[in-house]
């Protein structure tokens, strides 16, 4: 397999590019890994298996990685920090990997993610006592399956976008997030988009790109 990493992407975007480690085999997972080391790019993987961190980690020194996002990355210390902060909220606790995913990401490159965790509608109280601090960041990610009600109701209360990150949680008719996914669409509530199912990277990588508009170039 020839390898053919996007390596202009970081100028293009702002960001490298994620690599995606479901149904990659070990094989073209190491080739990648050589091609990062000898780039030195600064690079994080998605949907990452303790099998497949095995594997790069072998290959890539001082290679990170978290379980429960499945988010692994590379510290060659090439990403600067910068001023940009996102909420990440989850409706569940079973939320919690989607979201997780979303908020190393972030981390990753250079920008500040705020937990705020199980705080859903079905106790809504939760979620105003920690809503002053929603309500500082640049961005909101909100990670909801079931119903996804949550990004709905954390839109009319924050001037900032809200990313709506429906989870594959709940029973029968929630039909793996596709009724969340549906619930987020159909709102009325003003400043909300969605992404796809479970798609923590494409939730990070947009919230990344809409605070760089909101904070200006410098983060």
């Amino acid at each position: 397999m020839e390898v053919r990493l996007d390596l202009d992407r970081v100028k293009r975007k702002g960001f490298s590019e994620v690599i995606f480690c479901e149904r990659k085999s070990d094989k073209q997972l190491r080739e990648i890994a050589e091609e990062i080391i000898n780039k030195r790019l600064d690079t994080a993987f998605s949907r990452m298996d303790d099998r497949q961190h095995s594997a790069v980690a072998s290959l890539i020194k001082d290679f990170e990685y978290d379980p429960v996002s499945r988010v692994g990355h590379t510290l060659f210390g090439t990403i600067e920090k910068n001023g940009a902060a996102v909420a990440v909220v989850s409706a569940g606790s079973t939320d919690i990997p989607a979201a997780e995913e979303a908020a190393r990401i972030i981390e990753f490159f250079g920008s500040r993610a705020d937990r705020f965790y199980d705080v859903g509608v079905a106790g809504i109280h939760r979620l105003f006592n920690v809503l002053p601090e929603i309500k500082k960041a640049d961005v909101v990610i909100v990670a909801a399956g079931m119903d996804g009600a949550l990004p709905s109701v954390v839109s009319g209360l924050v001037s900032s976008l809200v990313i709506g990150l429906p989870t594959s949680v709940g029973y029968g008719i929630a039909e793996n997030g596709m009724t969340a996914l549906r619930s987020m669409l159909c709102s009325c509530s003003p400043g909300l988009v969605a992404v796809n199912i479970d798609n923590g990277v494409g939730a990070a990588l947009s919230a990344l790109a809409a605070a760089r508009i909101k904070t200006g170039p410098e983060t």
